[in-house]
């Protein structure tokens, strides 16, 4: 690909709309949680996610191992929280990366201040490249109140392309 056309690639792969989920996952007393912004609904029946994970993450490393997880969906104005999760996880209590945590049903990390969250378990995984595109199902939801999702433009945040 030529220099322009690696340009326009860029950018258009960056006009795509990402939002910003925390993704918890739990495997005994190991904790990992991660930002992520490549998710998708991908099916109905059964309801379905795309995420594409990082695989040399703590977060890939225990979903492999576990299958479950938990996505926290994070809310316009709520970018402090999204940025604490651009680092390696930290455990203090039931906070994590200073981020105050529940327990989801099925014992993943949840964002308290997040205005609702899934939880699912891995069904496929599409292993290629950098990020893997970890399938999961919808086995749960919980709704606090319904919000305005908190995107990457709205941090000013170029991740993709």
């Amino acid at each position: 690909m030529d220099e322009q056309a690696q340009a326009a690639k860029k950018t258009l792969l960056r006009m795509i709309p990402y939002g910003l989920y925390v993704l918890g996952v739990r495997d005994g007393d190991e904790v990992s949680a991660a930002a992520i912004n490549w998710v998708t609904q991908t099916s109905f029946t059964p309801p379905l996610v795309a995420m594409g994970v990082k695989k040399d993450s703590g977060a890939y490393a225990l979903l492999k191992r576990t299958g479950t997880f938990a996505l926290s969906f994070l809310e316009s104005g709520q970018g402090d929280i999204a940025y604490a999760f651009f680092k390696p996880t930290t455990v203090d209590g039931s906070k994590i990366n200073g981020q105050e945590t529940e327990t989801a049903s099925n014992g993943a990390p949840v964002i308290a201040a997040a205005p609702g969250y899934i939880e699912g378990r891995v069904v496929g995984e599409v292993d290629l490249g950098d990020h893997s595109c970890v399938v999961g199902e919808v086995t749960h939801a919980v709704l606090k109140r319904e919000a305005k999702p908190l995107t990457l433009d709205e941090l000013g945040v170029k991740y993709g392309g």
